[in-house]
This record gives C-alpha cells, sequence and structure tokens, in this order.
C-alpha cells in the first residue's frame, strides 16, 4: 500500500487550484484567470522539481512606476466604500507611497477577490484619473433578487436565472428558494447544481415533508431545510442578503398568498415583489 509524505502533502497544499468556468467572465482579459492559473502552476512546478519553496515568491521587475504588472494580480488594500445609489458603490483602493496604474485611456483592470468562498474575476475601468497617485477608484453595481418557488413553480425562474448568469456584465446576486415534499420530487436537480456553481447564484431547499437531512447527499446538506418555508425562516433568508432583495415569487395561490404575508412581515415592501 502506497503513502503520501509529509513533504509531498506540503507540496500538495501549495498546489494552485485550477479555475471553474464560473470563474471566468469571458471578456477576453488580459491575463485571464486561466492564464495567471497556467503562471502560477508552471512556476510551482518549477519550485516543485527543485525542492524550493522560495522560488514560488518569485516577482518579475516591474516597469514605469506602475503598480500594475500584465502576468501576475497584486494585492492592494481597500481605503474606503462610498454608496451612490441603492445598488452602486464607489471603491477606492490603496497605492504604495505616490504610485500610480500608469493606464491609457480606455484601458482596463482586472479584479480578483473572493465572494462566497468562490474566487471571483471581474474587468473595471477605473474612474479616477489615470494618473493619480497612492489610489485609483472603480464603481461596483451589486443587486439583490430572492426567488421564490414552490413546486412547477420553479419553471419560469430558469430563464431569469441563465440570462443572468449568461451575462458576463450582470452582477446580480440571486438567491432560490425551492419548495418540494422530499428530496426525490427535485426536478432538473444538474441545472441546479450547475447554476449554483456561479459565485453570484445560491440556491436553498425546503423540504416539507423529508423527515431528515441525513439521508441527503453531503453536497445538498448544509443548504437544504427540513419543514415549511415559514416566516421564521423567511426572516433568516432575507437577513442573510446583502441588502433589501427584490423578491419574485411563483406558486399555488396559497403559497403565494403565505409568501406575501412573510415578507410583509420580514419589512419587504409589496412594491418589492412580483408575483407570477
Amino acid at each position: 500500500m502506497l503513502t503520501m509524505s509529509g513533504n509531498e502533502h506540503d507540496w500538495l497544499a501549495l498546489k494552485p487550484q485550477e479555475p471553474s468556468p464560473s470563474q471566468c467572465c469571458g471578456g477576453g482579459c488580459k491575463p485571464c484567470i486561466y492564464d495567471v492559473y497556467e503562471k502560477e502552476l508552471a512556476q510551482w512546478e518549477r519550485a516543485k522539481a527543485k525542492q524550493d519553496k522560495s522560488l514560488l515568491m518569485e516577482k518579475k521587475e516591474q516597469s514605469n512606476n506602475s503598480e500594475l504588472n500584465p502576468d501576475t494580480f497584486t494585492a492592494f488594500s481597500v481605503s474606503s466604500v462610498e454608496q451612490l445609489t441603492e445598488d452602486t458603490y464607489q471603491y477606492r483602493f490603496e497605492l504604495p507611497g505616490n504610485s500610480s496604474l500608469c493606464l491609457s485611456l480606455g484601458q482596463h483592470i482586472v479584479l480578483r477577490g473572493a465572494v462566497n468562498g468562490l474566487e471571483v474575476q471581474r474587468a473595471y475601468t477605473p474612474i479616477s484619473p489615470g494618473n493619480a497617485e497612492g489610489y485609483f477608484e472603480v464603481l461596483i453595481k451589486h443587486g439583490e433578487l430572492l426567488m421564490l418557488a414552490s413546486g412547477t413553480g420553479l419553471a419560469p425562474m430558469l430563464p431569469i436565472l441563465q440570462s443572468i448568469t449568461e451575462d458576463e456584465e450582470d452582477e446580480t446576486f440571486v438567491t432560490l428558494v425551492c419548495c418540494f415534499p422530499t428530496f426525490d420530487k427535485i426536478y432538473l436537480k444538474p441545472l441546479l447544481q450547475d447554476l449554483a456553481r456561479y459565485w453570484n447564484i445560491r440556491i436553498f431547499y425546503v423540504l416539507s415533508q423529508e423527515p431528515s437531512l441525513e439521508q441527503l447527499p453531503w453536497s445538498y446538506q448544509e443548504n437544504t431545510y427540513t419543514g415549511r418555508l415559514d416566516e421564521g425562516l423567511m426572516k433568516t433568508i432575507i437577513n442573510s442578503c446583502r441588502r433589501r432583495p427584490f423578491v419574485i415569487i411563483c406558486g399555488s395561490s396559497a403559497f403565494n398568498e403565505d409568501m406575501s404575508r412573510y415578507l410583509k412581515a420580514a419589512g419587504i415592501e409589496e412594491d418589492s415583489c412580483f408575483v407570477f
């Protein structure tokens, strides 16, 4: 029986993780997240071959006083966030000393960060002057959508979800709550699982007749509730949203009435809801 040495475990822990398709914005960024991965993987392989972890810290020389390197990502700190409208924020990032991005007119930068535990990459054009010293600023727009679906009420939600995930410029956060009697009654599981892999989509399941979560696949247990979607659970879900969401409801007439009542109790106004 083969066993892995502690040293081998250490190197595997340092190996770059291959991006998933949902992490790529598809906008032709230079570098693309896959370009960065290939570069980091090659650097890791060289360091492992020589058994020299210090080689993982190598950085290319940067030129013309710019803090950007076209081949690697550089870490910057957020110094301030200003809310401009209900869903638009102005982020200011610090640059060391009096350094500058030194961008040409129309050039964009690629920002990378973690959202819901998933690494996300997006291209932005700074709104600050290209020669601004010590900082740069970008506008980031966040919308929030809450979908409540019971049974076949899931059907009209899917085209909306797909239109959001297929539009690389759409940064709407979506929470989909699917209500079914049991796990076996959930349809389109593969499609829902694929959608849940996107950085801005999260999916919860509420199973009214499922006795326990223990028999469910582990990948479903964390985001599944047993029982009914009641007022208490509704408040929990809304409180987990980043901001007050716009809500779409689709189910039986009784389901729609119950959801509207629970939303009102949670502080969601009627003009922030749409019932199919």
